[in-house]
């Protein structure tokens, strides 16, 4: 960053470098830069008091928390079928319990982060986690005349569980720099994407042997194992409270067993708390809408998929028990791990790609700009490069993930309507969590390189538009069957999908230029705000 940017703020101002001003130049600049040149780090010594092999250990013990977000909505599914015998209720009045928990998994995490953003990680990992253990307590306790209490205590079980993956990635961010993220976050990915392929095997085989009320004792004890073990060792990691892990955490803040020896600065190098965020801000760019909308529906179609295959897998193959349903979820689940892994290697490799294109090109136009055709930029305009087909780069698979998907989703529902052979809905529900994950991710990362310094709020808003669009399309999926049986009933989710291919497309060539319009807005706010700062300390030496 520039230490020598001038403003003029009247006749008397002189040249301003106070530290509000450093902070805000900086801001923009992150916000601002071309995915191509990427930043070094803000404080050029050491980001992380941790050793490698301590943030190791925070990055499993992240992972595991963010497990139990998945575990805890598909460990369900396999039960649907008995609870509505139990419960006397139809499998529509059962569904609105996945769709209870599906709004409130988009609501909490839009509430949850700004407060581990502010207040710390670990405040808010204690009371997610006591939330989920106690209210897998009381479900375990519903008794089976109490419908209403099971809805209930579903939407307190999904806001205690939904906000441990958005908040272990925001541990992760805080201990490790930018060069090493990669391999941390592929170790930290697991659990999330572990939670749809073994939560339903559990619990097939816990309530079909155990009976329902096994599966929520079984979260409630998970979920206080993993509690007791945060509150022992987790330290305090958010950088506005303990800076790189060397400023002493209040005392409420401590864990009990001292992880290392690092807390010995002094708090008054205490960085700035950071300003309250509002997550639902950022739907106000259009660019984000794109990309997020054509994501929330792909990812409704596959909760879709994901909550018949209980009811009708056992209603088209009656030989089935609830063991063996679990075992079917295994399909869906197994296709997003590798579907994952493979996403990753390629958006890497086409990443890449286009990074030496784009520089090949610049080499091309360096003589050009020899010449003297090129301008004299200031600091906030050198960073504002928009040439870089970031959006090409990162979307170019979607629309063949988003092609596959469709024509598996709508094999799979007439193949449950002609009652074919098992192994082929299986075979086609491996394909649709491998495509849809694949699309998942592909929005994801450039959410997230479009926002590198709002990774919470931008995994927030994305949990909100996913999980309630997931919750209306949930809580009319039945209707629909019985209306027009599971063939056309996919055809019908399969086309919801076909409608976004519009809006893909037309990211990848408008993107550039709403990411241009923003990064103006944010340096022209960012010059007013200095030059406001300079009048002050112009009138305040």
């Amino acid at each position: 960053m520039s230490s020598d940017i001038k403003t003029d703020a009247g006749p008397s101002a002189p040249a301003i470098k106070p530290k509000a001003v450093e902070q805000i130049e900086l801001q923009v600049i992150e916000q601002t830069q071309s995915p191509a040149d990427p930043s070094t780090p803000r404080n050029p010594e050491r980001y992380s008091v941790y050793n490698r092999r301590e943030k190791w250990f925070l990055v499993c013990l992240a992972s595991l928390s963010a497990l139990l977000s998945p575990l805890t909505a598909n460990i369900y599914f396999p039960a649907l079928p008995l609870l509505a015998s139990e419960f006397h209720k139809s499998l529509e009045l059962i569904n609105l319990t996945v769709t209870g928990y599906m709004v409130f998994q988009g609501i909490a995490p839009a509430f949850w982060a700004p407060i581990a953003d502010r207040y710390g990680r670990r405040l808010v990992f204690i009371m997610c986690l006591s939330t989920l253990c106690l209210s897998c307590i009381g479900l375990a306790l519903t008794p089976t005349n109490a419908y209403w209490l099971l809805l209930l205590l579903r939407c307190f079980q999904a806001a205690g569980s939904a906000s441990t993956v958005a908040i272990s990635a925001g541990l992760i961010v805080d201990i490790a720099e930018p060069a090493e993220r990669g391999g941390f976050l592929g170790l930290y990915i697991i659990g999330p994407t572990a939670g749809p392929t073994f939560g339903p095997v559990i619990g097939g085989a816990l309530s079909g042997n155990l009976g329902w009320r096994s599966i929520f004792w079984f979260m409630c004890i998970f979920s206080g194992c993993v509690l007791i073990v945060i509150i022992l060792v987790l330290p305090e990691t958010l950088r506005s409270l303990v800076g790189d892990g060397s400023i002493p955490a209040p005392r409420f803040l401590r864990p009990i067993i001292r992880f290392g020896d690092h807390a010995t600065g002094d708090n008054s190098r205490r960085p700035p708390r950071k300003e309250w965020a509002n997550p639902a801000r950022l739907f106000v760019n259009p660019d984000i809408v794109l990309v997020l909308v054509p994501t929330a529906i792909v990812s409704a179609v596959f909760y879709g998929v994901s909550t018949t295959i209980s009811i009708l897998f056992q209603k088209t193959y009656p030989f089935l028990s609830e063991t063996d349903i679990g075992l079917c979820y295994v399909a869906i689940g197994g296709g997003c791990i590798p579907g994952s892994y493979v996403t990753g290697k390629l958006l890497d490799k086409a990443y890449k790609a286009a990074e030496r294109d784009y520089e090949a090109k610049k080499a091309q136009n360096a003589p050009d700009q020899s010449q003297g055709n090129q301008t004299e930029k200031s600091p906030f305009e050198q960073k504002m490069d928009v040439d870089f087909p970031l959006e090409r780069a990162r979307l170019q698979m979607m629309p063949l993930n988003l092609a596959v998907f469709v024509a598996c989703t709508i094999g799979y529902g007439w193949c449950l309507e002609a009652g074919v052979h098992l192994s082929v809905p299986l075979i086609l529900s491996f394909f649709i969590g491998w495509t849809s994950i694949a699309v998942i991710n592909m929005s994801q990362t450039l959410i997230m390189d479009l926002f590198p310094t709002q990774g919470s709020s931008i995994t927030a808003s994305n949990n909100l538009i996913r999980c309630t669009t997931g919750a209306v399309l949930v809580a009319v999926e039945q209707l629909v069957i019985d209306a027009v049986n599971p063939g056309w009933t996919f055809v019908i989710f399969g086309g919801l999908c076909v409608v976004t291919y519009p809006m893909i497309l037309y990211e990848m060539i408008r993107g550039p230029q709403f990411r241009e319009r923003r990064m103006k807005r944010l340096a022209e706010k960012a010059k007013r705000e200095a030059e406001a700062q300079a009048v002050k300390d112009a009138r305040n030496p």
